[in-house]
């Protein structure tokens, strides 16, 4: 499913293809912890959907920590 979010840092809307489904975006608004309704996705994705921030937007801020 592709959803757009705002990036809180760039302001800049930005849309992922993100594997979940309407059930478990459900279950999620109703209280259910993200990592148990969407087992599935990544923290990347998890966290995108959370609080808008990409991958990107996390390196631009912490720095590369590989």
């Amino acid at each position: 499913m592709k959803i757009s979010r705002k990036s809180p840092l760039t302001c800049e809307v930005n849309t992922r293809d993100i594997n979940v489904t309407q059930v478990q975006l459900n279950q999620w608004d109703s209280g259910v912890h993200i990592q148990d309704a969407m087992p599935n996705i990544s923290a990347d994705d998890r966290e995108f959907l959370m609080t808008g921030y990409t991958p990107e937007d996390w390196n631009a801020i912490f720095g590369d920590e590989e």
